[in-house]
């Protein structure tokens, strides 16, 4: 069989056994292609094209696809064939790891919990915080993603997310981003055991909240008794320049969750760190000692990705990611300021994003607000289509904001690199200014999206 048919025959299975519909998404937005050699920031497609991966699988592959130190270790763990899922021992890989974890975190957080995924973090963070403060009640904010399993997603204010899957956790409330206010009002009842929230907004757009508002809501959930927790599962492991984006902030958390970059993109793994006091309320006891757990928690494979990757990301990632990050905003402020639908460039390190606003003169507000009528995410798919399918680089707008386009290319990726995406999204966002078959395309694009 041919390698094309072989690529056919699995596309069909993943169709029948899978998902269809995320088949048929990827056909319309036309990023569905085959891929080979993964490597650093570039995507090798079996058609011979180089796509310049500038999403990082959302914030995954900080230290780029197939780093080889990471895959030469892994190799080396599973050549070692020693213990990797006992279930009766003491795996000494997660003692190291954690160790290492909790050091570049600072504080106090001395303690780590490994899991797999973002979503498992937070769940463990929810439990954690009812048994430390014998409370229920968990606050978030508006427009936050922290994962798609039942207790995360009670943490999530889009109805998208939460629609057909019955009631959510009860007692959990959100409240305004970067607002000190309405956060104070709901701690005042002493009803709430965390205050979970991203120390920026991913998904909501890349929102950076103002220098101070982290740290004052730290200070007002220590006042009345409530847990402050920050999910960091997006911004950290040196996306933002710092371990943690909490470092850019002076802010000092009862708990953080890590995951997707924590394993170079390889293993999944996930931790959450925390204070002692924490720990110690929720593993009392001998008999308690195994009341939170995972399968695959702990794991030699995941904690060494993850050991490896904190050794690939010292050796000089962060500093550069925020060098490189704000001469990039810097840049793209530059080349798209005279661009009416470009309303705003913001970030942090290698997180930024590209923020749209509807146009203000009549020929384009008409083709705009035809098609957002149809579909209100298609302005940006299109964007994503034509950076994919004419400058041959992968992108995606904000899961909760389809008007900022995320810019979050691996933090090894090269000036030279960052030089083609400024390039590649100035002719998009040119086309859609002074070109009638961008609209065209978005409206054709629309018709065709209502059905998938």
């Amino acid at each position: 069989m041919s390698a094309a048919a072989t690529t056919a025959t699995s596309v069909q299975a993943y169709t029948d056994h899978v998902n269809p519909q995320w088949v048929r998404l990827l056909n319309l937005l036309q990023l569905q292609t085959e891929y080979g050699l993964c490597s650093g920031a570039e995507l090798h497609t079996a058609k011979g094209d180089v796509i310049l991966d500038f999403l990082s699988g959302y914030c995954v592959h900080n230290t780029g696809h197939n780093h080889p130190a990471i895959i030469e270790a892994l190799h080396a763990e599973l050549d070692r064939r020693g213990p990797v899922m006992l279930q009766s021992h003491v795996p000494d890989l997660a003692g190291e790891l954690a160790r290492r974890l909790c050091q570049l975190a600072g504080g106090n957080l001395e303690k780590a919990f490994f899991a797999c995924s973002g979503s498992e973090g937070v769940e463990a963070a929810i439990k954690f915080a009812r048994a430390t403060t014998e409370r229920e009640g968990i606050l978030f904010c508006d427009g936050a993603f922290h994962g798609l399993t039942c207790g995360a997603l009670s943490l999530m204010s889009d109805a998208f997310w939460r629609g057909k899957f019955g009631p959510m956790l009860a007692n959990t409330a959100g409240i305004p981003f970067g607002e000190i206010r309405g956060l104070e009002e709901k701690l005042g009842s002493r009803a709430y055991a965390a205050f979970i929230v991203e120390p920026v907004q991913s998904e909501a757009g890349i929102l950076v909240p103002p220098q101070a508002y982290l740290r004052e809501a730290k200070e007002l959930c220590a006042k009345y008794g409530t847990l402050f927790v920050l999910d960091e599962v997006q911004t950290g492991m040196f996306r933002t320049g710092h371990f943690l984006a909490a470092h850019h902030f002076d802010v000092k958390p009862d708990m953080v969750i890590l995951a997707k970059a924590l394993s170079g993109g390889l293993v999944p793994v996930s931790a959450v760190l925390m204070t002692d006091q924490i720990y110690s309320s929720v593993y009392d006891s001998l008999k308690r000692s195994i009341i939170h757990t995972s399968t695959f928690s702990e794991n030699a494979l995941s904690m060494r990705a993850g050991l490896a990757t904190l050794d690939v990301l010292a050796d000089g990632l962060g500093p550069r990611a925020m060098m490189l990050g704000e001469s990039l905003r810097s840049r793209l402020r530059q080349e798209l300021s005279g661009y009416e639908m470009v309303e705003e460039i913001r970030g942090l390190g290698m997180l930024s994003g590209i923020a749209f606003r509807p146009p203000r003169s009549v020929g384009l507000r008409l083709s705009f607000e035809a098609f957002r009528r149809l579909h209100p995410a298609m302005f940006g798919q299109v964007i994503v289509m034509r950076m994919f399918r004419e400058q041959r680089v992968l992108t995606q707008m904000c899961g909760n904001n389809f008007m900022v386009l995320k810019v979050a290319p691996p933090l090894v990726i090269s000036s030279e690199q960052i030089d083609r995406f400024v390039s590649a999204i100035r002719e998009v966002i040119h086309q859609a200014h002074h070109t009638a078959e961008f609209w065209a395309e978005a409206l054709g694009l629309a018709r065709r999206a209502i059905d998938v």
